[in-house]
């Protein structure tokens, strides 16, 4: 059945977000012959993991305490996602990996506007809510939108050099609660929201994903532009919006560079690694 109160979701990658601390003393102790032979393995296997319309891992370095390097794998399916993650255990370099991280969840678009404009053309049509024929017109519409947005559920992530990700959820507390807001205003200050985004647009391409039943916060936040000041003037604008000022409820920012994989055993030997075009 199709709740009018939800807005229906249109929903692509599969998504999963590493996170890691290098354990670099063990590392360095290495002699330079074996640590050359495990950051080639990896290097390689990051390479064959660039699967264009099946599917892409990007790497990231990253600034700060919270970890030394992020992977972010984007598949059609969790058994996919699985593989990569065991891919990635099976390296020799994973023993001097720590996970300090991670993150599950899937590409979405949040349907407000329109789920609210399919109810209304149905009802208008006299299709009861709730009935077969309702449900089935139903799915044909979304599944017309579906195809409509295909490039945006199954994007390619941009090669852009700075990357950020962080989660959010909605606040259901005692004095706001996004869930119990009308589905009019709820739609209402999403459409104000992503107003602010489109002024970014060039400078930023967003990925945002649903991890509601998949992860401990509700959405998952991918962020890729030149130049890192984008991402700070972005959210600061977006904390003044309603949606944001009352509701949202943000967790860990991380902030890195994507590389190419090729260049992962620079990395390891201490060098920043390049993004090559």
């Amino acid at each position: 059945m199709h709740d009018p109160r939800v807005p229906e979701t249109l929903d692509g990658w599969s998504v999963l977000h590493q996170l890691f601390r290098i354990r670099w003393p063990a590392w360095h102790g290495l002699a330079p012959a074996e640590r050359a032979r495990l950051a080639a393995e990896a290097a390689t296997l990051l390479a064959a993991m660039q699967r264009g319309s099946e599917g892409t891992s990007v790497p990231v370095t990253l600034l700060g305490h919270k970890g030394d390097l992020m992977l972010i794998h984007l598949r059609r399916s969790f058994e996919e996602l699985q593989a990569a993650q065991l891919a990635i255990s099976g390296l020799g370099l994973f023993a001097f990996l720590e996970p300090t991280g991670s993150y599950v969840s899937m590409v979405e678009l949040a349907m407000y506007e329109m789920t609210m404009q399919i109810h209304k053309r149905l009802a208008e049509r006299g299709l009861k809510l709730g009935s077969d024929e309702f449900d089935r017109a139903f799915d044909g519409e979304l599944e017309e939108q579906r195809k409509r947005v295909a490039a945006r559920l199954f994007i390619d992530p941009p090669r852009r050099r700075h990357v950020c990700f962080y989660p959010m959820s909605k606040k259901r507390g005692e004095h706001k609660n996004w869930y119990v807001e009308s589905m009019e205003d709820r739609a209402r200050m999403m459409l104000d929201h992503g107003k602010i985004g489109r002024h970014y647009a060039g400078q930023v391409t967003q990925i945002i994903t649903g991890s509601i039943g998949f992860d401990d916060w509700e959405w998952g936040v991918d962020l890729f532009a030149d130049d890192p000041l984008v991402f700070k003037k972005l959210i600061y604008e977006m904390r003044y919006d309603e949606a944001s000022a009352w509701y949202a409820e943000f967790g860990p920012f991380y902030i890195g560079l994507q590389f190419s994989p090729a260049e992962l055993p620079k990395y390891l030997d201490g060098h920043v690694p390049a993004l090559v075009p």
